[in-house]
């Protein structure tokens, strides 16, 4: 599933051609990609057509667009996008065919850079599209990067902060561990504690922190919690400057070009190969249907 650094990387790459932007049409190709989108709010067409795209938002893994109307560019609705399992959102030169598994298409006019298409392609159909209605933020602080709006998507006002949100409260986080006596990749992947981090990252991240994934996140001791956070950042911000993590084909920036961090891993992935701090193989261990990457050298469970 994209993490935080693949979702930036595909906010990145449309924040240009879609601020400020007219949807002028609007193609549902597969219904099922709807499935998030209440129709209680309105037919998602409607809802959509002639309206403005006034930025592009993320919090963690979550993407959306502010929408104004074509007169105002006050928003209490936007456009709510989840990329799932193998969704991206691709932007496209109109009268382009699409390779991929098409959802849904966006015809955008951007008045600066004139017309495009916003294709939504999704495999396995986890992800989807759904217009939302805006709830302010608690804290009045902007609801995440690409905005200075204080009003988050009503399906993602319930997640958490990320860790590269200049408004991220790293005391009530580490106060938050404090009271945790689950294992600190548990922790870390809830995403009401904090979003953005996937299995990943919370890998590499461990490791460059020496903490074993099943240590207890309260045990952790003050220096060693911010140390993980520091890591966590690090981590982050390596990945963003490389475009992301693509072991395949699905995970693609908004021009269908992959990400190579994958080559800068040092646990996730690695198993059998040696550690490269202390020489000794990295493990990969069952956890939560998926699995834990470390080195039982340097990552002892204290």
């Amino acid at each position: 599933m994209p993490e935080l650094p693949e979702v930036e990387v595909v906010r990145a790459g449309l924040e240009r051609a879609v601020s400020g932007a007219t949807i002028t049409a609007v193609e549902v190709f597969d219904q099922r990609s709807l499935k998030r989108h209440s129709p209680a709010a309105g037919a998602f067409v409607d809802l959509l057509e002639g309206r403005r795209m006034l930025s592009a938002v993320r919090r963690g893994k979550f993407l959306w667009f502010p929408l104004g109307s074509a007169a105002r560019s006050d928003s209490r609705q936007a456009l709510v996008t989840h990329l799932g399992m193998s969704g991206q959102v691709l932007l496209r030169t109109p009268g382009v065919e699409e390779d991929g598994l098409l959802r849904i298409r966006l015809h955008i006019e951007n008045p600066a850079h004139g017309e495009f298409w916003v294709n939504f392609v999704d495999q396995r159909i986890f992800g989807s599209m759904a217009v939302d209605s805006l709830v302010d933020t608690p804290d009045g602080r902007a609801a995440g990067l690409g905005s200075d709006l204080a009003a988050v998507p009503s399906q993602v006002a319930h997640i958490a902060r990320d860790p590269l949100d200049p408004a991220f409260d790293d005391a009530a986080f580490f106060a938050a561990l404090a009271r945790k006596n689950t294992g600190i990749k548990r922790a870390l992947l809830d995403q009401s504690l904090v979003s953005g981090i996937g299995n990943i990252y919370a890998d590499e991240s461990l490791w460059a922190a020496r903490i074993h994934y099943a240590q207890p996140a309260s045990s952790l001791s003050k220096a060693k919690a911010r140390l993980l956070l520091a890591e966590v950042r690090l981590v982050l911000d390596k990945a963003l400057a490389e475009g992301g993590t693509s072991f395949d084909a699905q995970y693609v920036n908004v021009n269908g070009a992959s990400g190579y961090f994958s080559h800068s891993l040092n646990a996730y992935g690695q198993q059998g190969k040696p550690c490269p701090r202390c020489g000794r193989p990295i493990v990969r261990e069952s956890f939560m249907n998926r699995g834990s990457h470390f080195c039982p050298h340097c990552q002892r469970l204290r």
